[in-house]
């Protein structure tokens, strides 16, 4: 840019306005980024919606005859006009963008419709499924959709209202877990694999960006493939300023299959990585984050002190000798010294780790007294000129706190710290009660759990499953708050949802997970299920789904395991046709219940009466009902939003000031389903 400079000035001498000119195309230039992290925005993504009847207007593709398992004809193509011949809809389609479109005709079931990412579209939700199993608890959500237009919805029902998220995206290894991208499958052959994913995940983390409160987060699970280009696109979303670690989680050894690898020479990848990126400052400022403590089985020899009572000090090694229980353990196991003026008393540190891990009447003696035991440290300011007798400690108090002092014979000031500062119950696999030390960004252990996961939820999972005590540590130390929000749209088999519900059984909290996953079936079973002749939206075809096949079924288990309530959802396309003539009013009754806390019941009707209140919301849409509706509103505790149906601003305007202090006011427009349009001028 220097170079550039140089000329603009050079250029100003000349001509300043062409100069001014210039100047103007180079800042538009670089604000198109053409620097940092670059990669190719391929047409926006497209979803097929089987089921869903062709309509004048309509985008569809042509699918392949039944019993071939090839992707078919990708061209899209638009309905211009439909007609029944011999008892069948026939569908005349133009091609779209082609210099010379072809035309052609087919019947309705040989096309599958069609939504561009760019498109507006109208969402709804359907429940297709409702477990409460603690009346009054906020229930977790469970959509199955495909996650960018559920992402989209949700920004209407949560807009900065999630406190964190937490993915699982596709590792792009190009290996057998080939992913999905415009109804193919990008792998290792696909020369435009990497950009193809930076694509598809720039535009779900924008919106996740969105969701997010200004002290959420989110953590995305990721491998050696794509994680140093995932790491540069988070840093052009988020920015550099925000990114808060990169974890190293460790989720295998060097056993099995990878010992051969490893014995030619090989390094094999024993981890995987969780980028977490804060959406502001507040994150560190505003949020409670809780450390999480792995255990060590080693005895710290720098604990040698004893505490008496009297503020004598003496040797932890010589109150452990003069314990009978212990004594006898000692003679036992032989730690005893054999030569010297202390022959025959207890070896001390060397003997520690021995002693402890064989004799219950040591364990038993440490445990009982960690506030006893200690070791010394560099004390604070305001202590080193306190009077402290050589050999003894006494309490120092300042600033508000209290601090343990002692001096050594040398007659330097120490401050003692007990081992009831790190005593604790660790967070490894199998917590102990022991010494512990705080976790880093290297998450030691989760290898057990992968050697268990196939059995969590009762249904396995082959592609990536991620352990519950991974997801439950993440959202206990990123945000420990018993009512958080927390979003997955990469839910896979739902291990967020299980994790999350856990931890409310855990401690009571309140908290909500909210999933998306589609139901996306594997590149085998789709290539099995198409040779049979099924087609997506054939039974056949949508049992094997990973919705209904696994994230559903283990779920239930879950739910059922944690006395936790949930709704399950489809996510629905809507015509523009029922937003016209007011016929949507039940699909976007679930957004309604969603944004207004998902509590107890969903307003799906309002009947003769025009307005209705549940326990969390209401909604009007007789606004010369609005008295009664306020009264109800006023003695339903627990109403937080109202949903007031009107395109009259005044008349808005007049039932918000009926309503009781603490009620938020929404509006809607008549249309229902033109509140929820989305797409309206997104830069995909």
């Amino acid at each position: 840019m220097s170079r550039l400079t140089e000329l603009l000035k050079q250029a100003q001498k000349v001509d300043p306005q062409l100069s001014a000119d210039l100047e103007a195309e180079i800042v538009a230039l670089t604000k198109r980024r053409s620097f940092g992290l670059v990669f190719e925005q391929h047409q926006p993504e497209a979803i097929e919606l089987p089921g869903r009847p062709v309509r004048r207007g309509d985008k569809v593709r042509v699918l392949p005859p039944r019993g071939t398992a090839g992707q078919g004809d990708h061209r899209l193509w638009r309905a211009v006009r439909v007609e029944r011949v011999d008892g069948q809809r026939v569908v005349h389609l133009v091609e779209l963008d082609a210099d010379e479109p072809e035309t052609r005709a087919e019947t309705d079931d040989a096309l599958v419709v069609v939504a561009e990412f760019r498109d507006r579209i109208y969402p709804g939700l359907v429940e297709t499924g409702r477990v409460e199993h603690a009346p009054g608890k906020p229930f977790h959500t469970v959509v199955n959709a495909e996650n960018f237009h559920a992402l989209e919805m949700l920004t209407y029902t949560h807009q900065e209202s999630v406190d964190l998220v937490y993915i699982d995206p596709p590792y792009n290894t190009g290996g057998k877990f080939a992913w999905l991208y415009n109804d193919d499958y990008v792998d290792a052959d696909d020369d435009y694999q990497h950009s193809k994913w930076l694509a598809f995940m720039d535009r779900r983390l924008r919106i996740a960006r969105e969701l997010l409160k200004p002290s959420g987060a989110i953590m995305v699970s990721i491998g050696d493939d794509e994680q140093h280009r995932l790491r540069m696109l988070m840093e052009q979303i988020f920015g550099v300023e925000n990114h808060v670690a990169q974890l190293a989680v460790e989720m295998s050894t060097t056993s099995g299959p990878k010992t051969t690898n490893a014995q030619q020479g090989t390094i094999v990848k024993n981890v995987e990585y969780v980028l977490i990126y804060r959406k502001s400052p507040t994150f560190d400022t505003e949020v409670r984050h809780t450390p999480l403590y792995d255990g060590i089985e080693k005895w710290d020899a720098n604990y040698p002190l004893w505490l008496n009572d009297d503020g004598t000090t003496e040797s932890l090694y010589q109150r452990l000798d003069e314990e009978p229980a212990v004594r006898a353990d000692i003679e036992r196991f032989e730690l005893v010294r054999e030569t010297g003026k202390l022959k025959g008393t207890f070896i001390g540190a060397p003997g520690m780790d021995l002693l402890l891990s064989a004799s219950a009447a040591a364990r038993e003696f440490i445990l009982n007294n960690l506030t006893r035991i200690g070791r010394t440290d560099t004390p604070p300011v305001s202590g080193r000129s306190v009077e402290v007798p050589t050999g003894r400690w006494v309490e120092h108090r300042t600033d508000g706190r209290t601090y343990r002092l002692t001096r050594s014979g040398k007659g330097k000031v120490w401050q003692i710290y007990t081992l009831d500062r790190n005593y604790r119950l660790s967070d490894d696999y199998l917590p102990r009660f022991g010494r512990t030390v705080i976790r880093g960004d290297l998450w030691r252990g989760f290898h057990s759990d992968m050697g268990h996961v196939s059995n969590e939820g009762g249904v396995g999972f082959a592609n990536g499953k991620k352990p519950v005590r991974l997801i439950k540590q993440l959202v206990k130390w990123a945000n420990n708050s018993p009512d958080a929000v927390i979003l997955d749209f990469f839910a896979g088999s739902g291990t967020t949802a299980h994790a999350v519900a856990a931890m409310n059984a855990e401690d009571g909290g309140s908290r909500r997970s909210i999933i998306v996953t589609n139901n996306e079936l594997s590149k085998a079973d789709r290539k099995v299920v198409s040779a049979a002749g099924h087609r997506a939206g054939d039974p056949e075809w949508e049992a094997l789904g990973v919705f209904e096949s696994k994230t559903k079924p283990r779920l239930l288990n879950a739910f059922s395991e944690t006395a936790a309530n949930a709704e399950f959802f489809n996510l629905t396309y809507e015509a523009p046709l029922s937003v016209r003539h007011n016929r949507a009013f039940e699909r976007i009754a679930p957004m309604l219940w969603l944004r207004a806390g998902s509590r107890g019941r969903i307003i799906t009707e309002l009947g003769d009466a025009g307005w209705d209140v549940a326990e969390a919301y209401g909604v009007l849409a007789d606004l010369d009902r609005s008295s009664q509706f306020t009264a109800a509103v006023a003695a339903t505790e627990g109403v937080v939003n109202v949903f007031i149906v009107t395109d009259d601003d005044s008349a808005f305007q007049m039932v918000c000031r009926e309503l009781p202090d603490g009620v938020s006011p929404v509006r809607l427009y008549e249309s229902y389903l033109q509140n929820f349009e989305i797409n309206t001028g997104r830069t995909l």
